[in-house]
């Protein structure tokens, strides 16, 4: 179906940012935003492009008070034609229904979601910055206008896309790839099995900061997060999947449903087993990793996520101890996927699957 939603431009663009070294992530915002409503016994519709800008609330909107919402995130880069490539962007929509399902929202047809995107992109295309590193953030969320202290799903939701130029997430990856200090969390968790971690919604975001606020204190970019039951299981670092390699082994954590599905961990997995690797998708204990660092079994580690890309890991900080992976060198596994993946995305190297890459 060939969806064309009405476009009113803005009469007061704004100035785009011209020096892409201190872009950031999330400073600078595109000149139009897409909006579609929706009504129970009506669904999704009108879809529309308008002028950026701010969003009016009821203070009673049971947003407000009960975080029915989600998001999702995704990437525009530009390709050496001077067009925009977008990566997998059919994932996306995949995993927006499923957080969908398990926060009470609608779901949305999965053509609708992607034409919304590839428009409001296409019409702010020229915010896309060119520098290495850099691209246009894609920020599609769901919310409900309604008011009502129920504690009961809306019947009424707005899903609203924003654009905005970012730089890379880290700071540090800016000019290379380097290795992150992670703090290991031993206190909080990020989320649990029959809750909402495999979701994209905004609670396992906000739960997660105290943590962050910690890491950083102590001198580290993130934080691993453990599993909630008995605190001994690798989940995620931050926001993002982690992945190590002991002995000739690839090893990811499983996706017991308290870990988010990363579009990238599920790219890293298909690409790694396409060039040869063993990839084990199972529950690996934080002392089967420590052991690995110890006896020198473990190669390299990193995290797989939208913003980050590939994000090495150089040490893990527990219990207030060091504990050091591959002398802090980015290893060779974690470059070639970086390089694979950002190639492919920005189009200065070929679609290796084939279908990964939608060209606008």
């Amino acid at each position: 179906m060939d969806y064309v939603f009405p476009v009113t431009k803005t009469t007061t663009p704004k100035e785009k940012p011209t020096n892409c070294k201190s872009l950031g992530f999330g400073k600078y915002f595109t000149d139009h935003m897409f909006i579609m409503d929706y009504d129970e016994g009506q669904g999704w519709h009108d879809g529309r492009i308008v002028p950026y800008g701010p969003i009016s609330f009821d203070p009673g909107a049971t947003t407000l008070h009960y975080g029915q919402m989600m998001f999702e995130g995704l990437k525009a880069y530009r390709n050496p034609e001077g067009g925009l490539n977008l990566f997998r962007p059919d994932m996306n929509a995949k995993r927006l229904n499923n957080t969908n399902e398990r926060m009470c929202i609608p779901p949305m047809d999965e053509e609708l979601f992607l034409a919304a995107v590839k428009a409001i992109v296409k019409l702010d295309a020229d915010w896309t910055p060119t520098d290495p590193g850099t691209s246009l953030y894609i920020r599609p969320f769901i919310l409900s206008p309604e008011v009502s202290f129920s504690v009961l799903p809306a019947k009424k939701y707005w899903f609203i896309i924003i654009l905005c130029a970012v730089g890379a997430y880290y700071e540090g990856n800016e000019s290379k790839l380097h290795g992150s200090r992670i703090l290991v969390e031993e206190k909080f968790i990020r989320a649990a099995i029959g809750g909402t971690g495999y979701a994209k919604t905004a609670g396992n975001y906000a739960c997660g900061m105290i943590a962050s606020i910690k890491a950083h204190e102590q001198g580290c970019e993130e934080v691993l997060w453990l599993d909630s039951n008995e605190h001994k299981y690798v989940e995620e670092v931050g926001t993002s999947n982690a992945f190590f390699v002991i002995g000739d082994k690839v090893i990811t954590p499983e996706l017991t449903g308290s870990i988010l599905p990363g579009v990238t961990r599920d790219s890293a997995i298909q690409l790694l087993r396409k060039w040869g690797y063993e990839v084990e998708e199972r529950r690996i204990e934080l002392k089967e990793v420590f052991d690995a660092i110890k006896d020198g079994s473990l190669k390299e580690a990193w995290a797989t996520g939208t913003a980050c890309v590939i994000s090495p890991i150089g040490v893990l900080n527990y219990k207030g101890e060091d504990y050091v992976i591959n002398n802090e060198v980015v290893g060779d596994i974690s470059q070639r996927l970086y390089d694979s993946l950002y190639g492919m995305q920005t189009g200065k190297l070929p679609d290796e699957m084939g279908n990964w890459i939608v060209r606008l």
